[in-house]
């Protein structure tokens, strides 16, 4: 067995549905979007296995429109019809956007980049049937004044370890934040837009649920400025429900 064959390194660009995933990251006796892809792959590379790399994870319940990927195969491929394969033989909930052929020693994480994120929430008495898979939902009532300056506190970079999940494994926790707005779109739905040069595990959230019991009036807008200092997760609000949440580019 002879591995010398000259392999090609290709980034993807890649929409899912996060339903019935049990996030991006390969896991035992679980429905991954890394696995569900890499099965695909390794058929595709003569049955050699292949492993991809993701600009991130996304966790359970979680939605991308543009999660970037790499992968190494076999030869040299012509993209139009190999991003065709792969979004025909994968699930119908993963779907790729583009294949593109990179530098060998390009990496989806490592080479500097900026990540949007987008955490839509729908403000209403009755959860709507229709967007209970993707929109999150809070019933009681909320302040947008508030909200906009609790998110204005969150721009710039920060230790953010206040707002990271207790199984985050990255020691460095400052991050820049260079965007964080709310939008509303009607008189029950709320978009709001996260951008910066990384996010630390479950931090946008964490950041939600905050920015939440601050607009509900549970807690001062001044709390985003104490956990960020304190580096305390404990006075942070709950993590924000994963099905309002989307990758939205990287």
């Amino acid at each position: 067995f002879c591995y010398n064959i000259n392999m090609t390194r290709y980034m993807a660009t890649i929409a899912y549905d996060g339903t019935n995933f049990a996030g991006f990251q390969t896991q035992n006796n679980q429905r991954t979007v890394q696995e569900e892809i890499e099965k695909v792959l390794t058929k595709l590379n003569s049955h050699q296995t292949v492993i991809l790399h993701g600009s991130g994870r996304t966790d359970s319940g979680v939605h991308a429109h543009a999660q970037r990927i790499h992968f190494d195969l076999q030869g040299q491929r012509d993209e139009e019809r190999l991003r065709f394969a792969l979004d025909t033989q994968t699930p119908s909930d993963i779907a790729f956007r583009e294949v593109i052929q990179v530098e060998e020693d390009f990496h989806v994480r490592f080479n500097k980049h900026e990540k949007i994120y987008e955490y839509f929430l729908e403000n209403s008495k009755v959860r709507s049937p229709f967007h209970r898979l993707y929109r999150a939902h809070f019933r009681y009532q909320l302040d947008e004044d508030l909200m906009r300056q609790a998110l204005a506190d969150l721009v710039g970079t920060h230790d953010f370890t206040g707002f990271t999940a207790a199984g985050a494994t990255v020691e460095d926790k400052i991050r820049t934040i260079t965007q964080a707005e709310i939008v509303k779109l009607d008189d029950e739905n709320y978009k709001f837009i996260f951008r910066g040069n990384g996010f630390l595990y479950k931090q946008v959230r964490n950041m939600m649920g905050t920015v939440i019991k601050i607009g509900n009036g549970r807690m001062p807008v001044s709390q985003i400025k104490k956990i960020l200092e304190s580096k305390n997760r404990d006075l942070a609000g709950p993590t924000a429900a994963p099905e309002g949440l989307y990758l939205k580019e990287v």
